[in-house]
């Protein structure tokens, strides 16, 4: 667990970077917003939809960013809180989803350890792309389970899996990873340049801290939660992204070879 000093450099640079990406977050995240990855968040809100006991359509979206989770949620049904440490996130998120504020949305500019909320007032909570920003994500994950109801499902998406700073069986698989994960950028600052977005440089050093592998997210760590706090069923899914906004010719050859570098996790209490 990082110590207040470190939780607090964490924090500052999670709101700095965001405060530099803000404007172009979805233009320079083709793995969040790319029409694939974009079709399977769907899939998945919808089937976990269906899992929630007496769903009462109450849902806690935990740095929600510019709206990824929360504009879905909003089109099922769901009244939404939606927290971002990023006063420029959190405006962009109001300005898009104005119609439903205030009624189905609440936006809320916290860290999200500095908010507290009813026991069991929410029918799912969900995440994407927050724990590996976050100074204690474990302790984090704790409380939120307090904030479910029985019946209620926790969803936490797009976080590496432990595959993906581990090394591949194999010569071949090693290579392909290796160059993967090297043309993703190419292709990526290739687009950039053709379409005129100037992106400005970004230090994602503290802002990603268990992005690291040195210091990778442990999804043990995160199954004991579930375990601790008694959940009726957890399951990590593991996964391949699609990492750039042009086609990687080597895409189809590393799903082959190589283990899914993402993860998600859907837990009901």
């Amino acid at each position: 667990m990082p110590n207040q000093t470190l939780t607090e450099q964490i924090h500052k640079a999670n709101i700095e970077v965001h405060r530099s990406e803000a404007k172009y977050y979805e233009a320079i995240h083709p793995e969040v917003y790319g029409r694939k990855e974009q079709k399977r968040v769907w899939t998945q809100l919808r089937a976990i939809d269906q899992e929630i006991e007496g769903n009462n359509k109450r849902a806690l979206d935990v740095g929600a960013g510019t709206g990824n989770l929360t504009g879905k949620l909003l089109e099922m049904g769901y009244h939404v809180t939606a927290t971002d440490i990023s006063p420029e996130m959190c405006a962009i998120l109001r300005k898009k989803y104005a119609k439903y504020l205030p009624d189905k949305l609440v936006v809320v500019n916290s860290p999200i350890e500095a908010l507290t909320f009813k026991e069991g007032e929410f029918d799912l909570i969900c995440s994407y792309s927050v724990l590996h920003h976050l100074p204690d994500y474990v302790s984090t994950l704790k409380t939120l389970c307090g904030y479910l109801k029985r019946g209620g499902v926790i969803y936490i998406d797009h976080e590496a899996s432990p595959y993906y700073w581990a090394n591949e069986r194999g010569m071949l698989a090693g290579i392909i990873k290796g160059f993967t994960f090297h043309v993703n950028p190419m292709l990526n600052s290739i687009y950039f340049i053709v379409t005129g977005l100037r992106v400005p440089m970004i230090d994602y050093t503290l802002s990603d801290y268990w992005f690291k592998k040195e210091h990778a997210l442990n999804h043990q760590a995160i199954r004991g939660v579930f375990r601790e706090q008694s959940f009726k069923s957890y399951q990590r899914t593991d996964h391949y992204l699609n990492g750039s906004w042009l086609p990687n010719p080597l895409a189809l050859i590393y799903r082959l070879v190589c283990k899914p570098e993402m993860s998600f996790w859907v837990a009901q209490k």
